[in-house]
């Protein structure tokens, strides 16, 4: 894992994108993924880390990657393990064992609690939505953006961008998103 300080990124970041949980297992077939719903949520996710990359100013952009426990698809090691967009090099990529990424990682030394903190990803009904949870908690400004974020189901989805709404996430358009994430 990189140091936060080691980032070419803005120095304090005021933006952080997390990419959450993209992981090969989440674009199998049912029942052991999310099947093809997952790669339209993936182009999604991809296309929200590129203008990320490409900014005057970068957000922090941090992977963080699911441990599964022992047989599951995404079993430390395992083939569904494997993220599948690359990080940078200066993209730290953190490992998890719980839902709410804070708490089983280092996430917090690489989000300041002042920074708008945008998530996209897998998982929404677990990992975004207490990452999201948590985020908030802390004192963040938080968004997740529409399309890019997949569950099982996409009225499942609708259920959680609600609920999160609702606790006081942002819930930002694909173009909305793009602009945050490029913003100087």
């Amino acid at each position: 894992m990189s140091n936060p300080a080691d980032s070419s990124a803005e120095p304090t970041p005021r933006r952080i994108l997390l990419v959450s949980d993209v992981q090969a297992d989440m674009l199998w077939d049912p029942p052991a993924g999310l099947g093809a719903p997952a790669h339209a949520v993936l182009a999604n996710v991809e296309r929200v880390l590129l203008a990320a990359r490409g900014a005057a100013r970068r957000p922090r952009i941090v992977h963080v990657r699911n441990c599964g426990g022992p047989g599951a698809t995404d079993e430390r090691g395992a083939p569904g393990w494997e993220l599948v967009l690359p990080p940078a090099a200066d993209e730290p990529v953190l490992d998890k064992t719980t839902h709410d990424a804070f708490a089983s990682t280092e996430l917090s030394a690489y989000v300041p609690v002042d920074a708008d903190f945008v998530v996209v990803g897998f998982q929404s009904d677990f990992c975004v939505r207490a990452t999201c949870r948590a985020a908030l908690v802390r004192g963040n400004r938080v968004f997740i953006v529409k399309g890019a974020h997949g569950t099982e189901t996409r009225s499942a989805e609708a259920e959680i961008e609600d609920e999160l709404t609702a606790a006081g996430v942002s819930l930002l358009s694909m173009d909305e998103a793009l602009d945050l994430v490029a913003a100087a």
